[in-house]
């Protein structure tokens, strides 16, 4: 059948199933899968078990996972069936964050995809040295305009910028809670991440009169010892003087949390392989719950809708906290912007239609 009779066939390359741990490459290839009806995707799947519950359209790729978490051999597999099915398909969507290994598999390229068109959105870049040696694989997405201009100062040529979505549907504004307050981080145990900048930027507010619960979402990598992370914020906050600390690790119920929140501290030194837009500010900022961030230039995009304090410094955050909690006039006016931003800037409806446009103009 010729292709202009046909729905083109896409797919959608990710380091590690759709149906399995939640990341940002995965959660933006899943978008896709939900939001471009006139394409056929095929896409990977946890087996035997499927760690949630796998979308309901497109072809499943098969690859075996135990817990459905990008290690080695989920990587190499999704290498191999990429290389595979890229010739049964129109285009190749990769959703692949730049790290360590993957100059390597950029120079792969070829041998993998052969003569297909490839569209490569980045979640994130683990380190700025990883570019030098780096070569794009076709198309560039970048989900901020810093990460852009990024990418094109390392000679990748062809970027352009999506900005992820947010589901409002899922994530609705919501109103501000009642009673004592709660403040909350939600990130990696990652260097730098934030998660002890919120520790000491909480004791700097608890110090300027502030009352409120902390709580720590904290989300493991491969291969880290998380309970013994967990216990290291644990005495942090202790020899902070915090009173009202808790370490959760996986949140299954992000919404209830966030429902019960009344600001997000996300106050990172590096962002490693975060997404340049973290999801979950976004879905903090759709359901109406005020946010805390550091000056990075990807930040940036978030204009007067959020507060933002020079990264690493806990003093200067704390204050921004302190003064939030006591300000209820203010808290509302952040809450609206933040909403109303996340509606106007990062709707499904827009992602779809730049998505949708950049697949017919790469298979045109």
């Amino acid at each position: 059948m010729p292709r202009a009779e046909r729905r083109p066939r896409v797919l959608l390359l990710t380091s590690s199933p759709l149906d399995g741990a939640e990341g940002c490459d995965v959660r933006l290839a899943t978008d896709i899968l939900k939001g471009l009806a006139d394409v056929d995707f095929l896409w990977f799947t946890q087996w035997p078990r499927p760690r949630q519950a796998p979308p309901e359209r497109g072809r499943r790729v098969r690859i075996l996972s135990r817990d459905g978490v990008p290690h080695v051999p989920e990587r190499l597999q999704s290498a191999s069936a990429g290389a595979v099915f890229a010739r049964r398909v129109d285009l190749v969507h990769a959703f692949l964050t730049i790290g360590r290994t993957f100059p390597a598999f950029s120079r792969l390229r070829p041998l993998l995809f052969g003569t297909r068109p490839v569209v490569h959105t980045v979640p994130g870049v683990m380190d700025n040295r990883h570019l030098r040696h780096a070569r794009p694989l076709g198309t560039t997405v970048a989900l901020s305009e810093s990460m852009a201009r990024r990418l094109r100062a390392a000679d990748f040529g062809d970027v352009r910028i999506v900005p992820p979505m947010i589901d409002l549907d899922a994530w609705p504004y919501l109103p501000r809670p009642q009673g004592f307050p709660t403040v909350l981080f939600a990130g990696h145990h990652d260097p730098h991440g934030g998660a002890e900048t919120s520790i000491d930027a909480a004791a700097e507010a608890y110090r300027e009169g502030a009352r409120f619960r902390l709580v720590l979402a904290m989300r493991g990598r491969p291969g880290q010892d998380t309970g013994a992370l967990e216990e290291a914020l644990r005495e942090r906050a202790g020899a902070a003087g915090l009173p009202d600390v808790e370490v959760r690790g996986y949140v299954d119920d992000m919404p209830a949390l966030l429902a019960s929140v009344h600001v997000l501290l996300f106050p990172p030194v590096l962002l490693g392989g975060k997404a340049d837009i973290p999801l979950t500010v976004l879905q903090a900022l759709a359901s109406g719950r005020p946010s805390i961030l550091s000056d990075l230039p990807q930040f940036a995009d978030f204009g007067h809708a959020v507060l933002r304090a020079p990264a690493g410094d806990a003093r200067r955050t704390g204050q921004q906290l302190a003064w939030l909690l006591d300000q209820p006039r203010s808290w509302d006016m952040l809450a609206e912007r933040g909403h109303a931003l996340v509606e106007d800037r990062f709707g499904p409806e827009r992602f779809a239609a730049r998505y949708a446009a950049l697949y017919r103009e790469l298979l045109s």
